[in-house]
């Protein structure tokens, strides 16, 4: 009777060790997985915001925007007689279509009187599509006649201020008449001087404080 006992007491002892090994075993916690993140997968934020930040780069990036171009005008052109800053003058930039060209100082080299434009396009070279570029003028069109292009027309420039850009196909963004200039300018950033540069308006010109 007694040997039943100490073998009952062993096996209820060996029971209770076996029930405590599987009890130690780490779970995962429920509530600690739901709060784990997988880095490796991007949300929807970030991709958001990655779209984001390649539409604006469209949007400016200038960086092959050709610096230097030929003192050559489009056909049918005509210099304004009596433009705020004449020939030969200097005046400060106050717009940046590239870099260092805001408060740099501009040499005029040309002052003329025509239609601008902000255009939307695809580069023949493919690539991304440029939006808001400034500026072409009405000239740079020439199959239009003399009237003035309205804002979503669409047609094909022989402008080539930028690679990709000549016979391309553009939306016109907004059009505006003024007087446009072409200048020389020396970089704020350094640099070689930039030379019979197309185009700046009359209101991305300020004079030169005495």
């Amino acid at each position: 009777m007694r040997r039943k006992k100490v073998i009952l007491a062993l096996v209820a002892i060996t029971t209770a060790i076996i029930l405590s090994a599987c009890g130690g075993t780490d779970e995962a916690d429920p509530v600690e997985e739901e709060n784990q993140v997988d880095e490796s997968t991007p949300n929807e934020e970030d991709s958001q915001n990655e779209e984001g930040a390649e539409q604006e780069h469209s949007e400016t990036d200038h960086s092959d925007m050709d610096h230097s171009g030929s003192s050559e005008v489009p056909t049918g052109l005509k210099e304004e007689e009596n433009p705020k800053y004449e020939v030969g003058s200097k005046a400060i930039i106050t717009e940046a279509h590239m870099e260092g060209m805001e408060e740099a100082e501009a040499t005029i080299v040309g002052a003329y009187d025509t239609y601008v434009y902000t255009i939307s396009y695809t580069p023949t070279t493919g690539g991304e599509r440029i939006t808001d570029h400034k500026w072409v003028i009405h000239e740079e069109f020439p199959e239009i006649g003399d009237e003035p292009l309205e804002p979503g027309e669409e047609a094909v420039t022989d402008a080539s201020h930028m690679t990709g850009m000549e016979g391309a196909t553009v939306e016109i963004d907004s059009v505006e008449e003024t007087t446009v200039y072409m200048i020389d300018f020396t970089p704020t950033t350094g640099g070689e001087e930039v030379t019979n540069h197309k185009w700046v308006t009359e209101s991305e010109l300020s004079p030169i404080q005495e």
